[in-house]
């Protein structure tokens, strides 16, 4: 029997026709899995996606946002596009001359608010409990030494955020040098050139992947770097006669890549700890030697130092043991005024500090002095969040993580920058997680509660679906999480136009 064209189409169309009219059939949020309910069949425990026809047809599509709404947020600022600045290899720049040279800058760094609108900024919310904290930060930010630790997920990796605002910041208060940089990298940086010899091992608070250490102590960066395996049991003596002396090194220059500010540093702070046994450490520059001690063997944290009147151009740190300390890495600073330590912890949702050694951070924190602490999560908890009780358990997490902070340093400034929108598969299509507004919410009550301030990325960024176009315009990955680059660029922008309206009121106030 042959089969004609015409009844294969009509064949297909019947199909066709059949399955369409299942999407008559289909029940909207049949089908329940974490936080989204998607369309299709459900029979006890069985479930089965499928589409309704008013998902189908876009008949209830979000109408909140558009691209022009998009559009209209990310072109309300402008980020600082300055290329980076190429010094000539003959020439060294004095940390005085750079000082000069912001202060000439000045002018043209200072925000020109004519070509801003400035009602479409989303600000930054502060603590009614606290009327003065604008007046606190703008008065540390301004003074002649403010660290900051910025403290965030993976939005932060590769000195990403961190690096726009502390290149904004290091201008308008003066500073420079790129900060905290750990001795083994794991994600390329362009704030410094570190490179460490191939024995070096990472161990990482925030790792899920590795062990943790029994002693908890991580220091101030959640972060350790070694030249011999970590060792879970103690080494007699004879143990140690019969090992191998280890030589391990890291090599630092500035980088020709990243802002000219960051490409001055003379303080340069080698921090470690847990050292119970002889390390000889050498610093060499350009190949000489300069420096030559023994690291402290009582098992305490110390910052080893190293000053130099001239930025570094090959400077080499040699350390020889037969085990290692642990190194919490190094903090490359031009001396005063502003520094800004971007610490990334990949996967972590700002949880785990209370877990750490707490006198270890206490100890290095009181070296280092921190006047103001940003602390930006959330993320990384929104797929695991099933219900609103787990949204606000989080938030009183967050809470106690800030508190546990706060009794380990001094008189610092606290501000916490909220998750990005983040998007999930519904019905074939990316949707904001249904979940996410309620998390902004809380985590901006219990910040505002607690003399936390708070910004909402997740509303600067134009709330609910906006991710959805900040992908289509290439501003995110397609993960419907991370920044593109471009992205980056101009979230950084939109928080420190946020800061930089709020410091310059309390100045001109002043005034």
């Amino acid at each position: 029997m042959k089969i004609k064209p015409i009844q294969i189409a009509l064949f297909l169309l019947l199909i066709l026709m059949g399955l369409f009219g299942l999407m008559f059939l289909s029940e909207k949020g049949a089908v329940k899995n974490a936080q989204v309910q998607e369309d299709g069949f459900s029979y006890d425990e069985l479930s089965l996606k499928y589409p309704s026809y008013r998902t189908f047809l876009g008949l209830d599509k979000d109408s909140t946002i558009s691209r022009e709404t998009i559009l209209e947020v990310t072109q309300t600022v402008v980020p600082l596009q300055e290329e980076p600045e190429e010094v000539p290899a003959t020439e060294e720049v004095a940390p005085e001359l750079v000082e000069q040279q912001t202060l000439q800058k000045d002018s043209v760094l200072r925000l020109d608010f004519t070509k801003i609108d400035t009602t479409k900024i989303v600000r930054i919310q502060y603590p009614d409990s606290n009327p003065d904290f604008v007046y606190e930060l703008q008065r540390k930010l301004a003074s002649k030494s403010c660290r900051i630790f910025h403290y965030g997920d993976s939005q932060l990796e590769g000195d990403r955020i961190t690096g726009y605002l502390r290149n904004r910041l290091q201008k308008m208060y003066g500073g420079s040098g790129p900060g905290f940089i750990p001795v083994k990298p794991v994600y390329n940086q362009l704030s410094a050139i570190v490179k460490p010899t191939d024995n070096w091992f990472r161990y990482a608070k925030f790792d899920p992947t590795q062990k943790k250490f029994k002693h908890r102590k991580y220091g101030a960066y959640l972060t350790v770097s070694r030249f011999t395996p970590h060792l879970r049991t103690a080494i007699d003596s004879t143990q140690l006669d019969s090992m191998p002396v280890v030589t391990a090194a890291v090599t630092i220059a500035k980088s020709p890549k990243t802002y000219f500010k960051f490409r001055t540093f003379t303080n340069i702070g080698l921090h470690y700890g847990n050292a119970k046994y002889p390390v000889a450490i050498k610093v060499y520059n350009n190949g000489v030697l300069i420096q030559e001690d023994s690291l402290k063997t009582d098992g305490r944290y110390h910052r080893y130092k190293i000053k130099t009147k001239r930025t570094p151009t090959d400077l080499k740190i040699e350390v020889s043991g037969k085990v290692s300390p642990d190194f919490y890495g190094l903090t490359l600073d031009g001396g005063s005024r502003v520094q800004v330590d971007n610490v990334a912890m990949r996967g972590s949702s700002g949880t785990i500090f209370s877990s750490t050694h707490a006198t270890t951070y206490k100890r290095m924190a009181n070296v280092l002095k921190p006047k103001v602490i940003i602390m930006q999560y959330g993320g990384n908890t929104m797929p695991y969040l099933k219900d609103s009780i787990g949204v606000e358990k989080y938030a009183k997490r967050v809470v106690d993580q800030v508190n546990w902070l706060r009794r380990r340093t001094k008189n610092v400034s606290f501000l916490f920058i909220g998750p990005t929108d983040m998007c999930i598969p519904v019905n074939g299509k990316m949707e904001t997680y249904p979940l996410l507004p309620y998390l902004n919410a809380q985590l901006t009550q219990s910040c505002l509660a607690n003399d936390i301030a708070y910004w909402s990325m997740y509303d600067a960024m134009g709330g609910r679906g906006s991710m959805e176009l900040w992908v289509e315009e290439k501003l995110a990955g397609n993960d419907y999480t991370h920044f593109t680059r471009k992205g980056t660029k101009i979230i950084s922008e939109l928080f420190f136009t946020a800061l930089y309206l709020d410091l310059k009121k309390e100045e001109d106030d002043d005034t």
